[in-house]
């Protein structure tokens, strides 16, 4: 991970440098699951804020880490669905997101800076108790580079492609699928959604999988600026 990782840091920082003052730099970056985007999106914001920091030391971090899972519908929402046997065995799939209030903060992050421009609110996601925690993730104004990460940022499919010209770097990481399969498991696994490394497996066999095709079949083709493969190195943890 580590190349990759210089790799991104130094062509996003390029990037940044010549962007507009009062527009933040939205970077974008999607995966099947398992993949290691939420690892590769963490380690690469604090490479961004490090770099940040070398330069001018005093400074609050720049770059602020938002990702997608804090829009998750509430298990409440999916006892509503139609059918809330397969929505709680399917969440996770995008149908069990809330796409639109995804895009409505992606649109709200790209709004021009100025002096009155307050922090934005974004909710994430409590394992704890399985379902997201409102306002928990602060972007302060002077966080002008946003990391947003999750499955479906780069499908083609409204409303995740409506957010697509408001990136300014995008970038999609793949997978092997056995590879996927073994980090999802024991994932499943470490969180409790699967009592055994037999159900977490079955879990990950029955609904990420698939997931993981879905994204493929409607990824977006054209204009995403890095596609990189997961590597089985230890650091890419999830």
């Amino acid at each position: 991970m580590d190349d990759v990782l210089a790799h991104l840091a130094n062509k996003i920082w390029a990037k940044f440098l010549t962007w507009p003052e009062n527009k933040r730099f939205l970077v974008g970056i999607a995966g099947i699951p398992g993949s290691g985007k939420t690892t590769l999106s963490k380690r690469l914001t604090s490479a961004i804020n490090a770099r940040h920091a070398s330069t001018s030391p005093d400074s609050p971090p720049i770059a602020a880490f938002v990702p997608m899972d804090g829009f998750h519908y509430t298990r409440a929402q999916l006892d509503a669905m139609p059918d809330p046997a397969e929505a709680h065995a399917r969440r996770g799939a995008e149908f069990t997101f809330d796409g639109e209030a995804f895009a409505a903060l992606v649109r709200r992050l790209a709004e021009p800076l100025d002096g009155e421009t307050e922090a934005v609110l974004a909710p994430s996601f409590d394992h704890a108790v399985k379902d997201p925690r409102e306002g928990d993730i602060r972007v302060e104004r002077g966080q002008r580079i946003v990391v947003l990460e999750g499955n479906y940022l780069l499908l083609t499919l409204p409303p995740w492609s409506t957010t697509h010209p408001l990136y300014a770097h995008t970038l999609f990481i793949s997978a092997p699928p056995s590879l996927a399969r073994r980090r999802i498991a024991a994932r499943h696994l470490a969180t409790g959604l699967a009592p055994t490394l037999a159900a977490a497996d079955q879990r990950a066999v029955d609904n990420d999988l698939p997931n993981g095709e879905y994204i493929v079949q409607h990824l977006r083709r054209e204009g995403v600026d890095d596609v990189v493969e997961s590597l089985e190195d230890g650091l890419w943890a999830e």
